[in-house]
């Protein structure tokens, strides 16, 4: 008969350091017991990780004996299973996430939620930190009327909200038609730039030149409700 009691810690075994909040917030607001076994392994295997960024990918996560013990309990496609927890993760803000390719093959990159790697996440999506064999991946175009929130698009595609960038945005969605925005973002990620400066100054060239679709100059600025910029996700963020 196998015994699977655990034996007890032995003396001067070495440690993984957690913030005190781990166990006075995030255990509070963790879901299921594949999404708590992740998110462990996730601060011990970067505990342990040496150079600059430090991330840990989908794969090494899949890999994990821990996670991968947790996933053959339950039922349906584990690659699905782990990518919800991680998902539920992220929502919970205990994780940070970017697509990316490594050597060609895509996977994703997951970092510690805190202010260093947030800056460190910028630093990547804009193009100023460059990581050896790793490409961050262009996601799908949005549908619609995900494409109509030029708030989403900036996560999506530059890097974390700031209040003062929510005000340059909303200046900014105020200004411009919201095709003009989405056809900004679009030129700016063909040419493999993710940064705000960039893709306004394509806004500003075609309000002052006009575009090659025919609209004279001076058609871009909207009318509309200006309370709009106020309600939803990001209102807290935006003044009138």
């Amino acid at each position: 008969m196998v015994d699977n009691n655990f034996r007890g810690f032995l003396p001067r075994v070495e440690v993984t350091p957690l913030p005190n909040v781990f166990f006075s917030e995030v255990l509070l607001i963790i879901n299921s017991l594949l999404e708590l076994k992740a998110i462990m392994q996730v601060f011990f295997l970067l505990s342990r990780r040496k150079g600059y960024p430090r991330f840990i990918s989908l794969g090494e996560l899949s890999r994990n004996t821990v996670v991968e013990g947790e996933l053959r309990k339950m039922t349906g496609d584990a690659d699905a299973l782990l990518r919800n927890a991680l998902e539920s993760a992220v929502k919970h803000g205990i994780l940070l996430h970017i697509p990316i390719d490594v050597d060609g093959k895509s996977d994703d990159a997951y970092f510690i939620n805190n202010q260093a790697e947030k800056d460190t996440i910028s630093k990547i999506m804009s193009g100023t930190l460059k990581i050896p064999s790793v490409e961050v991946r262009v996601q799908e175009e949005p549908s619609a009327e995900q494409s109509r929130d030029i708030y989403s698009l900036y996560e999506r595609n530059i890097g974390m909200l700031t209040p003062i960038m929510a005000e340059e945005l909303q200046e900014a969605e105020h200004r411009y038609p919201p095709e003009w925005i989405q056809d900004a973002f679009r030129e700016a990620l063909r040419a493999n730039v993710r940064n705000w400066k960039y893709i306004h100054g394509i806004l500003k060239r075609w309000d002052r030149e006009g575009r090659k679709d025919g609209k004279p100059v001076g058609d871009s600025q909207k009318e509309g409700d200006p309370d709009k910029y106020i309600r939803g996700k990001y209102g807290h963020m935006v003044q009138r």
